[in-house]
């Protein structure tokens, strides 16, 4: 969607924004981030030109404006960056402030649960002007989960991003402009080339991975509106405080990962950085909040001794 920007930052704002497509990036939720900081620039700070530090704090503080601190803040951070590449003085909000409140802690999927959501991702019927919607859905959600992606990463995967033959995912300039590679395990592999063989049949000359009508990426908002309409047709809980989300996948693919590691006898310290590596983390200390003590989820797992789990699980921050 193109916005039309109007405070005193509006041509730098297009500007940043136009250099972010460039690089590769849809920009589209930052994009409308952006438009929300136009706005408020111009309700409390009209005449200003310069990126300052009250700006910067009054913007990450306002809760008229959505998303939370969390999704107002990269945007903000990335366009200073960006003011400084073209030589102005832009302050840079410190990641300090973007922890202004504990995480939640995630729903975490049983076998039972994702068999649950499979069953209705499959069976979302074919619609006419909707050429592979009944394709994409199911797997979509599925590389999701099987590969623990950040949901962004699995919409804007390319054709060329994916190796049908080797089982190779290219992620890149991802969270933190880092890119990686993902192995799909063989079943997973398997799956996503039927899924490729049936969507080709229909678009030939395709460029997204998991395409649109028109062959461009889906939203955020689309993702989240398909699992929430999954959801309300299964039993899984949708109220309190760990209502299921989308992200939710990539917190289960990870604790799913580390109790498979507990019953083949793995090293757990030993295994981590491999887990960290594999999701995109910066560093391990990222890959701890993903591990999550869920009591019953896997009833065949009497006789492990979860105390091994609690030394491996410091209280550290969620780098999403």
């Amino acid at each position: 969607m193109t916005y039309l920007y109007e405070s005193r930052f509006a041509e730098r704002i297009q500007s940043f924004i136009t250099q972010k497509r460039a690089l590769g990036y849809s920009y589209d939720d930052s994009a409308k981030t952006m438009d929300n900081f136009d706005k408020f620039c111009i309700e409390r700070f009209p005449f200003d030109i310069s990126l300052s530090k009250e700006i910067c704090h009054a913007w990450a503080l306002d809760s008229k404006y959505k998303p939370g601190i969390r999704g107002r803040f990269s945007p903000i951070r990335e366009f200073a960056k960006y003011l400084h590449s073209i030589g102005e003085t832009a302050y840079t909000l410190p990641m300090e402030l973007k922890n202004e409140k504990p995480r939640r802690l995630p729903h975490i999927y049983t076998e039972a649960e994702i068999a649950a959501l499979w069953k209705m991702f499959d069976e979302i019927p074919a619609r006419k002007g909707l050429l592979v919607k009944h394709l994409v859905v199911p797997a979509i959600f599925r590389l999701i989960y099987c590969c623990g992606l950040r949901p962004c990463e699995a919409r804007r995967l390319k054709v060329s991003n994916v190796n049908l033959h080797s089982g190779r995912i290219d992620i890149l300039e991802s969270k933190g402009h880092k890119s990686r590679i993902v192995i799909m395990a063989d079943d997973v592999t398997a799956y996503m080339k039927e899924y490729n063989h049936q969507v080709s049949q229909s678009m030939t000359n395709r460029t997204v991975f998991f395409p649109s009508s028109d062959d461009t990426v889906y939203t955020r908002v689309w993702l989240n509106r398909e699992f929430n309409s999954a959801i309300a047709k299964t039993k899984i809980a949708k109220f309190g405080v760990n209502i299921p989300r989308v992200y939710d996948f990539r917190h289960s693919f990870a604790t799913h990962r580390l109790y498979q590691w507990m019953r083949d006898g793995k090293d757990l310290e030993a295994m981590l950085p491999y887990l960290s590596s594999y999701m995109g983390h910066v560093s391990i200390t990222s890959t701890y909040y993903y591990i999550h003590l869920v009591p019953g989820i896997f009833a065949e797992m009497s006789g492990v001794d979860y105390s091994r789990l609690e030394t491996l699980i410091p209280g550290v921050e969620d780098d999403e």
